[in-house]
C-alpha cells in the first residue's frame, strides 16, 4: 500500500475517531469517516504496546496492510479508515486477519462486490 493511502497525522486520527462511526469484532475495531475529496481511501493502523513486543506489533501491522492491499479494489474510495488491533488479533494467520477485516468492512457497507 502506498504511503499516500495512509493516515499518519495524530490530528487526522483523532478527527476520524471523534466524529466518525465505528464497529468492532473480536479482533479489530474500525472507525471510519466519509470525506468529500480524494479518489482513494486512506487507512490508519494502531497496534498498542500491550499487544506484544515490536516484532509482534510490526508483523500484525504488515498483515493488516496486506489485507487492505488485497481488498483495495472493492473498498469505497471516499473514506478514511482507522483500524485498531485488539488482543485476540495477536498470532492470527493472515487468512484469518483478512477474513476479520473483510467482515467489518462488509458490515459497515464500505466494501462492494
Amino acid at each position: 500500500m502506498k504511503k499516500a493511502y495512509r493516515v499518519k497525522k495524530n490530528s487526522e486520527f483523532q478527527a476520524v475517531i471523534q466524529s466518525g462511526k465505528s464497529f468492532a469484532n473480536r479482533e479489530f475495531v474500525i472507525y471510519y469517516k466519509e470525506k468529500q475529496d480524494g479518489n482513494h481511501f486512506r487507512v490508519g493502523i494502531s497496534v498498542g504496546k500491550k499487544l506484544g513486543n515490536a516484532v509482534t506489533r510490526n508483523r500484525l501491522k504488515r498483515l493488516i496492510r496486506e489485507a487492505f492491499r488485497e481488498l483495495e479494489q472493492n473498498i469505497s474510495p471516499k473514506v478514511d479508515i482507522i483500524i485498531i488491533a485488539r488482543q485476540n488479533s495477536v498470532g492470527l494467520p493472515y487468512e484469518r486477519v483478512k477474513k476479520s477485516i473483510y467482515h467489518l468492512l462488509k458490515r459497515l457497507r464500505l466494501i462492494h462486490n
